[in-house]
């Protein structure tokens, strides 16, 4: 019998650290944003060339070539070169190609990222501020007309989780130079659109309320139909977007940049990246589902994260869907990709590129902007921008 008990200990005990596991990843995953973490340290700046290189750890991201930025703790911003100097076996050398900001110097703390463009101005395009009236408060975003006359097709571009909507701006170049009307969107509770109870993201599920709020004004300004550009998180909300039957006519199609195509995939992923079990992800998913136990973490409501499941609801995926996936992302797995591709044929196109989460631009510029402005120009009712 005391073995018994002892037994029963243990399972209880065991079902109790589970639980915790899973309310310490759903509150990581659903977190108020919070300030960059600046994890790199400049070794070293070389001035002996015409241009400045800058020194660092080699590592996956560092040594992979492309247009990348460093953000510094100072404000800094800098832009690198896409090729990568040897600097021995532990070290790498990238050239500045631009530099805002505080000056740069050994010792300095940075971040790495593919957030190429600060603002609008810098990827050379002219923006006026405006604000979406949401049902929670006014959101700010970025007007941005198009090289040549006003268009009656606009594009709402989307950002992702613990993003910005200045990383969005590398598609927004493409859909200006094509003649599209652009919208930057933010959103509640992503550090710039209204904040709401504690601040915590709803994974797309509420966020989604304030895009169908600028699809609103953008058809109150001019807009006949609309082009949404969403990246990570941004792809999950342009999906349950289009999926309102309400507002689906609207949408001539979606351009999806490492999309979240199913949110229980990408947290067992993420908890893989993390160094945990990749099954560790289920245990956050009753915290994320459950009213009493997401009230307990924060959430005004539950997720349904079986509504993010485009596997299974791969046939409502019916307008014409451009994916841009990096094979290297370990955050959003790209198979799940390629499955609702494969599904899907005739519907969602499939664009892989050698890239981490959301870099695919930068690790190839120049092809990730030929794609995009070949599929959409390919779009029927794109010839009556």
């Amino acid at each position: 019998m005391k073995a018994l008990w002892a037994f029963a200990g243990v399972v209880v005990g065991s079902g109790v650290a589970l639980a915790g596991v899973g309310l310490a990843i759903a509150r990581r995953l659903t977190a108020p944003v919070s300030g960059r973490r600046y994890d790199l340290t400049i070794r070293g700046v070389d001035n002996t060339g015409e241009r400045p290189v800058v020194i660092l750890d080699r590592a996956s991201a560092t040594a992979a070539p492309g247009d990348y930025c460093l953000i510094l703790e100072n404000g800094g911003w800098i832009k690198l070169a896409n090729d990568v100097e040897n600097r021995g076996p532990n070290l790498v050398g990238r050239e500045v190609v631009g530099e805002s900001g505080p000056g740069l110097v050994a010792g300095q703390r940075a971040s790495w990222s593919g957030i190429y463009f600060q603002t609008p101005a810098d990827a050379g395009l002219q923006a006026t501020d405006v604000e979406i009236q949401t049902d929670v408060g006014p959101a700010p975003a970025w007007l941005i007309p198009p090289q040549g006359s006003p268009s009656t097709t606009w594009a709402i571009h989307i950002h992702g989780l613990g993003s910005t909507r200045a990383g969005t701006l590398r598609g927004v170049q493409v859909a200006s130079e094509i003649g599209l009307t652009s919208l930057v969107v933010t959103y509640r509770n992503d550090g710039e659109g209204p904040r709401v109870g504690t601040g915590r993201s709803e994974l797309g599920a509420a966020e989604v309320d304030d895009v169908r709020a600028a699809a609103n004004y953008a058809r109150e300004n001019g807009a006949r139909s609309i082009i949404l550009f969403g990246w990570s998180m941004g792809a999950a909300i342009a999906l349950q977007f289009v999926a309102d039957p309400k507002l689906r006519g609207i949408v001539l199609g979606l351009v999806l940049e490492s999309p979240i195509l199913d949110w229980v995939a990408t947290i067992k992923a993420n908890c893989a990246r993390s160094g945990l079990p990749s099954w560790a992800g289920a245990l956050a998913v009753p915290w994320l589902n459950c009213q009493p136990l997401a009230r307990l973490i924060g959430l005004a409501n539950p997720i349904n994260l079986r509504s993010f499941d485009w596997i299974e609801r791969a046939d409502e995926v019916t307008v014409p869907t451009l994916i841009l996936h990096g094979t290297l992302d370990t955050s959003s797995p790209p198979g799940v990709s390629t499955r609702l591709s494969a599904h899907r044929r005739g519907v969602v196109d499939f664009e892989a590129f050698d890239a981490d989460h959301t870099m695919s631009w930068n690790s190839d510029r120049d092809r990730w902007r030929a794609v995009l402005t070949a599929w959409m120009t390919a779009l029927p009712t794109i010839r009556g921008i």
